[in-house]
């Protein structure tokens, strides 16, 4: 039994015993039999060299046996030196890197349209087409054949110099495959005769597949059915992919060569069918392209059709005013769809609230609007204006009361609108309110969520039986802020030169020695990148003894004292004569004298100029783009400021010392090339009435005439000192009031003048 168990176990493990022996005798065979010698190449010799104690002193392979060969190779080793020899670097490759991030990763916008217009209705079809939908979508290209030599504002045209159809949807396909196909996803092609709600062409293209072969719009079959498959009409428009353009861009010139046709929407059809094998279709992957046909003379209000409500596409449009009627109804029809989605929102905001840890307590009001401010401390509480309908509790200049009017008064008047419509339609048909009058009102500024007003009006309410009282009603409103857009403006820089121009009349010239020591101190010491020009204005009588007696003639020997203390500044002058000093006069005579790109900065010798402003007067004004009038800070009348006090040397900044001039103009920094611009503008009304650049200043005249903007905003840099303002009555009514309200203004605070008032009545009575 233990000799059977023993062959048992031997048969088991024999094999394995076997072959872990016969594993190792092979392999210790191998180590003793296969010689593998090192051959060694010259360099690797130099590497690889054997000491006097027979020890290798380079690399060797384990199983490797040092041969006789191998020491007599050693032994004849000989050293050399290898020269250095420094190495060359080629020049660095510039990488190529795109402008944007978009063009670098490949994507593309998501639309490109294309209006199909003519010389005959470019200026009216195809203005109302560019009003209604340039402003939703990103590129809009009209095409044409023929155009008119002035092309409408805001559009842009491109013309094909020929008024064949064919031929210029042709051009139309290859222009855009030049020019547009690496940079959209889809093309939207309609006749200026179609109204098209844009917002849905957009949605609609924001569901598709960017890399389907789809040609859309409202299949027609071809005249005389021979052919088939179906077009898309032009009359309602059409989409073409990219991918579809990319694949017909091989055979276009074939189809401009081989297909005959009458209509540019049946050619370009054909032309796809038949080297695509694409037909139009109007629905895709459950998309629908909807259109609607407009009857003659049709009014889109009295529309009652689903079909046209749900229209991307409205044909045919016969004048610009149905056009707009559409733009107008199709508008109201989105904006009733924002509201129904803003309460059905507002709805879920409440309803979730319920259930929020803080109850409906965590839900603000309104719903879906930010939290009001909370300040940190009571220096950051936000002040309420009390008002009333005809009255003001909060005013500029300081007083306690002023009168509501302008801006403030349509504020007041709309706010109330919306109070007595929404209160209306909360308690409709069981009451109906009429406004009594507003008892008191509130209003302050959040910056967090906008206008936050508080209205205690006096209602009559009136119910259903016609039984009526009198109620007070506290409502709350909030004017919410909109969204906010970020404006790309144009780009300007520090570095410009300005031309600094001041012009000086006789009773000027007491304060041109403080003007120049303070300009000094902050330009031609500071080396400052200005050029200051005084323009020197004679009447008729002193212009004609300016040989015998010059009334400047001490201005110009201080201009020459400043020269020859600074070398390398020049300060010019102009004279010129004139009855009316006129800004717009003035200027016409400066502008001739300098490049079209001269900056200038028009100011008064009673201001006190340096480079914190100066750079500002480069930011803020901006070539063909926005002029600058600065308000500056107007020291009050020393005698009111500081009755009975010793006068300060230097005025600082505040309420006490001076006040924003708001009705001073005379400051402004612009373009040569925006002040010529302008002033060939007004030529016509000039030539009617030549009055107008005596009346006008230059403020009006780029408000009226430019299509600037017209920045104005108050500087704190720009200082000027007190002085009496002889206001010219030739000037329109509105600059001469300015001015004499400018005088009256800057004489004191209403504490200070109301403080003389009282010690002179005191001073009576004694």
């Amino acid at each position: 039994m233990r000799f059977s168990a023993f062959i048992s176990v031997l048969r088991s493990v024999g094999p394995v015993v076997i072959g872990i022996s016969l594993g190792f005798t092979l392999s210790l065979l191998s180590v003793n039999w296969t010689e593998e010698a090192c051959y060694l190449d010259a360099k690797q010799v130099e590497d690889v060299t054997s000491g006097h104690d027979g020890q290798l002193k380079g690399a060797r392979k384990p199983n490797s046996i040092s041969t006789i060969n191998d020491v007599e190779s050693e032994e004849d080793f000989e050293p050399r030196i290898v020269p250095y020899k420094q190495v060359q670097q080629s020049p660095t490759k510039k990488v190529f890197r795109a402008k944007y991030i978009s063009t670098e990763l490949g994507m593309r916008e998501r639309l490109f349209v294309g209006v199909l217009t003519s010389k005959s209705t470019m200026s009216t079809l195809g203005v109302a087409v560019n009003r209604t939908i340039s402003h939703h979508l990103d590129t809009v290209i009209f095409f044409t054949g023929m155009r008119n030599r002035k092309v409408p504002h805001g559009m842009f045209v491109v013309s094909h110099g020929d008024e064949r159809l064919i031929w210029n949807m042709f051009q139309n396909i290859k222009y855009i495959l030049d020019h547009y196909i690496n940079e959209y996803d889809w093309f939207y092609f309609v006749q200026d005769d179609a109204y098209t709600e844009a917002d849905r062409i957009k949605a609609l293209v924001d569901h598709l597949s960017m890399d389907r072969e789809l040609y859309m719009g409202s299949p027609e079959e071809f005249i005389g059915g021979e052919m088939e498959g179906k077009y898309c009409y032009g009359g309602f428009g059409y989409i073409l992919s990219r991918t579809l353009l990319l694949r017909l861009q091989p055979f276009l010139e074939n189809c401009r060569n081989d297909i005959l046709s009458a209509r540019p929407d049946e050619w370009l059809g054909r032309c796809i069918i038949d080297y695509t094998n694409t037909n139009c279709v109007s629905e895709y992957q459950g998309i629908q392209y909807y259109h609607y046909e407009l009857g003659k003379n049709s009014d889109p209000s009295k529309e009652q059709s689903e079909l046209f409500k749900k229209a991307l596409t409205v044909h045919p449009v016969s004048d610009p005013d149905q056009m707009y009627r559409l733009h107008r109804y199709f508008t109201e029809i989105e904006l009733q769809k924002t509201y129904d989605e803003i309460s059905k929102l507002q709805a879920e905001i409440k309803n979730v609230s319920v259930v929020a840890f803080d109850g409906n307590r965590s839900s603000q009001w309104p719903v879906g609007i930010s939290p009001p401010f909370e300040p940190k401390s009571r220096f950051e509480v936000l002040k309420w204006e009390y008002f009333t309908e005809e009255e003001i509790y909060s005013c500029i200049d300081g007083s306690p009361k002023c009168k509501l009017q302008g801006i403030d008064r349509m504020d007041v008047a709309d706010v109330i609108e919306v109070a007595m419509i929404e209160l209306n339609k909360k308690y409709k048909p069981v009451l109906h309110l009429k406004k009594q009058q507003l008892i008191n009102g509130y209003r302050r500024f959040d910056p967090v969520r906008g206008m936050e007003y508080t209205l205690d009006l006096q209602l009559e309410v009136v119910n259903q039986k016609g039984h009526s009282r009198s109620i007070a009603k506290r409502v709350h409103l909030v004017r919410p802020l909109s969204r906010i857009e970020i404006i790309p403006m144009p780009y300007v820089t520090e570095a410009t030169r300005i031309h600094i121009i001041i012009p000086l009349t006789l009773h000027d010239r007491v304060h041109v020695d403080h003007f120049l020591e303070v300009f000094a101190a902050n330009a031609f010491e500071t080396s400052e990148n200005a050029i200051l020009t005084f323009l020197f204005i004679y009447d008729p009588v002193e212009a004609q003894h300016v040989n015998q007696n010059d009334i400047f003639s001490s201005v110009k020997t201080q201009i020459n004292m400043y020269e020859r203390k600074y070398p390398t500044v020049k300060i010019p002058w102009i004279s010129v004569k004139t009855e009316t000093p006129s800004q717009i006069k003035f200027m016409d005579i400066i502008s001739k004298k300098h490049p079209v790109d001269s900056l200038f900065f028009l100011a008064n010798v009673n201001t006190n100029v340096n480079s914190e402003f100066l750079n500002r007067c480069r930011m803020n004004s901006i070539n063909n783009w926005q002029t600058f009038f600065p308000i500056h800070f107007q020291d009050f009348n020393p005698d009111v400021a500081y009755h009975n006090q010793q006068h300060p040397a230097t005025v600082d900044l505040i309420k006490d010392a001076g006040h924003f001039d708001r009705r001073s103009f005379e400051e402004a920094c612009f373009y040569n090339s925006d002040y010529m611009t302008t002033r060939t503008r007004m030529v016509a009304d000039v030539q009617e009435n030549e009055e107008i650049l005596e009346t006008l200043d230059i403020f009006d005249m780029f408000l009226k005439y430019s299509g600037l903007h017209v920045f104005r905003a108050v500087e704190p840099a720009l200082h000027q000192q007190y002085s009496y303002q002889a206001c010219n009555p030739r000037v329109s009514e509105d600059v001469y009031h300015r001015c004499v309200q400018s005088n009256w203004e800057g004489l004191g605070s209403r504490s200070q003048l109301a403080m003389l008032l009282f010690e002179q009545e005191q001073g009576n009575s004694t």
